[in-house]
């Protein structure tokens, strides 16, 4: 899916999990698609990056996106999101306490790519 693909970042390989511009549903079925992929690699491995600027969220979409942080966390190395003011707080808290992650925010991709590659 091209949503979901390696990027190479300063020689440093990045999953790249790119909800710019999604409705909804679509950010839905992109969290539900991450995991697979993710858990393809070896524990606290993966770089990712998950760029939802100027996505929709829904209470259901953030229960999605709960899961697949969830799942993945095991297999992470360090990630980031891309956001502008477009998820609540109150909903990031709610994926940031579920997953047990510390997910860092930045305003654009290439300060989030530079931070995990740093």
């Amino acid at each position: 899916m091209e949503r979901i693909r390696f990027v190479t970042h300063r020689g440093q390989r990045i999953l790249l999990v790119d909800y710019t511009n999604c409705k909804a549903n679509e950010v839905a079925e992109i969290a539900d698609q991450a995991p697979p992929i993710i858990t393809q690699e070896p524990p606290g491995t993966v770089l990712l990056v998950a760029d939802f600027t100027g996505a929709e969220f829904t209470r259901e979409t953030v229960e999605h996106i709960k899961v697949a942080a969830a799942i993945d966390k095991r297999h992470l190395k360090r990630d980031a999101w891309v956001l502008d003011d477009n998820l609540p707080k109150a909903l990031y808290e709610s994926v940031r306490s579920f997953s047990t992650r510390e997910l860092p925010i930045f305003p654009t991709r290439e300060a989030a790519l530079d931070y995990l590659v740093s």
